[in-house]
């Protein structure tokens, strides 16, 4: 069973990771308009790399409770990140007939964020060898 404070842990990440998701989205689509909803893949190849420096940096240290890392992954990084957006935004992209941008925005985030995820792990991992 999980911990009141945990559970508050997560809800407090996730409401400062989804304001900054939010604000973040609005500042990149905004700077950098685009057919591609490059707002939405930033957050999620942002998020993968961070995810990854925390893991990495977690196998090296018990430093961080597990409040701390609940606040930190599936709170903060959970509203950070978003997959619901991305697979909105790539049907929309689809209903709309833009065929390879969808599929160029499936890519990027299905594989992008996998290797974002694993260079922040691998990359603070070598750096504290």
């Amino acid at each position: 069973m999980m911990s009141l404070q945990t559970i508050l842990a997560i809800g407090s990440g996730a409401f400062i990771g989804a304001i900054l998701r939010a604000y973040l989205n609005g500042v990149v689509n905004h700077q950098f308009p685009h057919t591609l909803p490059l707002g939405t893949m930033t957050v999620n190849l942002l998020g993968s790399f961070i995810i990854g420096v925390l893991f990495a940096y977690f196998s090296y240290t018990t430093f961080f409770s597990v409040q701390a890392k609940s606040f930190l992954t599936t709170g903060f990084l959970g509203g950070l990140t978003t997959y619901s957006t991305f697979a909105m935004e790539t049907f929309f992209l689809l209903s709309g007939g833009h065929i390879l941008m969808a599929a160029l925005n499936m890519a990027l985030n299905t594989f992008g964020t996998i290797a974002m995820a694993a260079s922040g792990y691998y990359l603070f991992r070598n750096a504290l060898s």
